[in-house]
């Protein structure tokens, strides 16, 4: 199982980009997918979630200007995060709890490689 993000890049304060990750490889079942967000010397912080009903939980940091979304049909989580600050800038890392074809009875955790966000001021 594999996740891969993708999106990041610079961009100026008060801009916008949209994250993608994709899960792929033998997967049986999704439950929630997330996004977190890793800055220099700060600890990982949650950034996101959904369920796979579509329920969504945001840090506070974020409410109003970040908006999470997926396609459960694609095994894909997106991130559209609009109104960017400064202090948004990291490194961002999709995740996702899911079963696999091989394990149907737990769920595991699986993380993404990361993607960079700069937003200049």
């Amino acid at each position: 199982v594999q996740l891969q993000a993708s999106g990041g890049g610079l961009v100026q304060a008060g801009g916008s980009l949209r994250l993608s990750c994709v899960a792929s490889g033998s997967i049986f079942s999704i439950n929630y997918m997330g996004w977190y967000r890793q800055a220099p010397g700060k600890q990982r912080e949650l950034v996101a979630t959904i369920a796979s009903g579509g329920t969504t939980n945001y840090a506070d940091s974020v409410k109003g200007r970040f908006s999470i979304s997926r396609d459960n049909a694609k095994n894909t989580v997106y991130l559209q995060m609009n109104s960017l600050k400064p202090e948004d800038t990291a490194v961002y890392y999709c995740n996702a709890y899911l079963m696999t074809s091989r394990d149907r009875s737990t769920w595991y955790p699986y993380w993404g490689q990361g993607t960079q966000v700069t937003v200049s001021s």
